[in-house]
């Protein structure tokens, strides 16, 4: 067939059709860092851990946003970001970046 239609998978950060390895990376670097800080500040003894992995998931979400190409990556970035920043607050109320 002359014309073919390519479709894109449901889900997808690459919507416009081209590859992103850079951006797809700090995406998933940032949910990465995102998440554990999330869910490592409800324990008020890993304080460290939530503080530092949110410090570095908002500056590496932060950096997404600015490469970023597409929509779909900007948008599981804005949510990492919200995860980290939670993350971060809390472990920071906890007991901070250096165990005090």
């Amino acid at each position: 067939m002359a014309q073919t239609v390519r479709r894109t998978p449901p889900f997808t950060l690459n919507t416009d059709g081209h590859p992103h390895p850079r951006e797809n990376a700090l995406v998933g670097a940032a949910v990465v860092l995102g998440l554990v800080a999330f869910v490592t500040a409800f324990f008020h003894n890993l304080h460290l851990i939530s503080s530092w992995t949110g410090l570095f998931g908002i500056l590496v979400a932060l950096w997404g946003f600015f490469v970023s190409a597409t929509t779909a990556e900007r948008f599981v970035l804005m949510i990492s970001l919200g995860a980290a920043g939670v993350g971060f607050y809390l472990g920071v109320a906890h007991g901070g970046l250096w165990g005090a």
